[in-house]
């Protein structure tokens, strides 16, 4: 790339997304650049939108533009009641349940785990977040779908933990997951095995 520096810069961050590395992101950049007005200068204009507007939902851990209410199936704006909620880890995962089409109910997304970040907390996690809406939604099910590796498993640990005093029954995927398995990188007859066999968790 000439060592311009604008696009070494560009090169090395291009680099940091999932699945690319620095030939892919040159590859990239000389797309963008030989399509300055179709490519370069719209996704310029659209990545400032992004940055600007779209934040975490504080309630559900959902994206949302910041310019209008969260309208997901989570918050406050919704066309149909759910009595179940299910907990993922991250978006990805709620997006890898949804394209499975085997849970119909509202998501809850952590954000992360208790153990993967040295900032993560309670609050970080929207587990008082959840608490709240179990009870003003008057959820029946608590389905716990963190992923199977430690942090995950601790998470959930702590999530059940802080349900004992609420009368909500919390189950968690069962078979088809495997240990150390992340949800978003199983495949749809995996998850769909999870939850229709998930299990009740006992106090």
């Amino acid at each position: 790339m000439q060592n311009i520096p604008e696009i070494e810069n560009l090169i090395k961050l291009i680099s940091k997304l999932p699945g690319l590395g620095p030939k892919s992101a040159k590859r990239i950049i000389l797309k963008m650049i030989n399509n300055r007005q179709e490519l370069l200068k719209p996704l310029a204009q659209n990545l400032s939108i992004v940055f600007k507007n779209i934040v975490r939902c504080k309630i559900c851990g959902t994206l949302k533009s910041n310019t209008i209410e969260c309208s997901y199936n989570n918050c406050e704006i919704v066309e149909k009641k759910y009595n179940k909620i299910c907990v993922v880890e991250n978006i990805s995962d709620q997006w890898a349940i949804e394209s499975s089409s085997i849970f119909q109910g509202y998501f809850h997304i952590l954000g992360g785990t208790l153990s993967n970040n040295n900032n993560s907390n309670r609050e970080d996690l929207l587990i008082n977040s959840l608490i709240e809406r179990i009870n003003k939604d008057d959820i029946e099910e608590v389905i716990l779908a963190t992923s199977a590796t430690v942090e995950g498993q601790t998470t959930a640990f702590y999530i059940q933990d802080s349900l004992k005093k609420i009368d909500v029954k919390v189950s968690k995927l069962a078979q088809g997951l495997p240990v150390g398995g992340e949800i978003e990188n199983l495949d749809d007859g995996t998850l769909i095995s999870a939850f229709k066999n998930r299990k009740k968790i006992e106090a």
